[in-house]
């Protein structure tokens, strides 16, 4: 069965309303230039709050370690996700504090899969998203054909412009190392406040409501 991340939270009661769907994980972005960013005021009681069975991500872009080890003791994120053009040494930095990584590549047709051969010891999953400028958020897919290239064993998510009528194209996929699905914009009815009624119907064709 995929896992699906919902990502891109922020408001209490889309959050509340969103974790009652029973998604794996639940993805929350501290990158200030982005438009779903949770901003300096958010409630770590709200994460507190969410089931145990729920696995929450804290989303960062090229942030400093001191930073991100702040953030998700603060939050007791289950993850972090790094999105931005962190390095192995980076990654392995965290790793030795404890904390558990899903790292993003922007990819493309001409993307090197073999520059995630040093990311392997040091992540617990990898993210593929659609490559931008902007480190993601373009709602735009890319050719998941491609994805046939990549041979490093570490399980991974697919992000990038998955919306609701992706349904049966998600689950016929075969990659062997496909763990699960990110969405995000495609689900919005404005920046961060996702349509709980749309997520209601993918999640079912998904089967991953319980």
């Amino acid at each position: 069965m995929l896992q699906v991340k919902i990502c891109g939270m922020r408001e209490n009661a889309n959050i509340k309303a969103v974790a009652e769907l029973n998604p794996n994980f639940m993805g929350f972005i501290f990158y200030p230039k982005s438009k779903r960013y949770v901003g300096e005021s958010f409630d770590n009681e709200i994460i507190y709050s969410l089931p145990s069975n729920i696995e929450t991500v804290a989303v960062f872009v090229n942030e400093t370690h001191e930073k991100v080890l702040e953030i998700s003791k603060k939050f007791q994120f289950a993850y972090v996700q790094l999105h931005g053009s962190e390095t192995p040494e980076y990654c392995n930095k965290l790793k030795m504090k404890g904390i558990k990584i899903l790292k993003a590549f922007g990819v493309h047709a001409a993307f090197d899969w073999s520059r995630l051969i040093e990311y392997q010891q040091v992540c617990d999953y990898f993210l593929f998203d659609t490559s931008s400028a902007d480190y993601g958020g373009t709602g735009l897919k890319f050719d998941w054909s491609i994805l046939s290239n990549y041979n490093p064993q570490k399980p991974f998510f697919l992000s990038g412009g998955i919306g609701s009528d992706d349904a049966n194209t998600v689950l016929s996929l075969n990659y062997p190392y496909l763990a699960g699905i990110d969405i995000n914009s495609k689900f919005e009815i404005s920046p961060a406040i996702k349509d709980v009624n749309l997520l209601t119907e993918f999640l079912n064709k998904v089967k991953t409501i319980n």
